[in-house]
């Protein structure tokens, strides 16, 4: 489990504009580990999850996308049905309310990424570790200190 940038890109609603993005971001060896598109009529809004958003902000900024960055909770969970009731309840049960979240696709069997945006980061993510048994794991911010 850990604390993650999560990158935010608006895309105007027009064929290509995600083919561009992905190729980019390709093209520059930068891996997508989860994401999310929503759409509107005239835009949508990309999430994605990658592992150096510092550099993709920079190079998505330089080719003209509109992009912000927020932090999200990362969380491991086995690929099965209910494994994200648990999470969502364990957070409702300490009255932490979950704004969005997405997971990625994973093995039958198997593990998935779920990804989550709270308003309390810290207190989510020791009510999971709590829940979910595990031990501290340093965040992103940590690792690159």
């Amino acid at each position: 489990m850990k604390i993650l940038s999560q990158l935010s890109i608006f895309l105007i609603n027009e064929p290509g504009r995600l083919a561009t993005l992905t190729h980019a971001l390709a093209k520059a060896k930068i891996n997508i580990s989860a994401l999310t598109l929503m759409d509107s009529t005239e835009h949508g809004v990309l999430r994605l999850v990658v592992d150096d958003p510092a550099r993709a902000s920079a190079l998505l900024g330089r080719l003209g996308f509109q992009v912000s960055t927020t932090e999200v909770v990362s969380v491991e969970m086995p690929n099965r049905p209910g494994a994200l009731a648990g999470l969502a309840s364990m957070l409702a049960e300490h009255h932490i309310n979950v704004d969005y979240a997405y997971v990625t696709s994973g093995a039958p069997g198997g593990r998935t990424l779920c990804i989550l945006k709270v308003p309390y980061l810290h207190k989510a993510m020791d009510v999971l570790r709590k829940g979910l048994g595990l031990k501290e794991e340093k965040t992103e911010k940590t690792q690159k200190a």
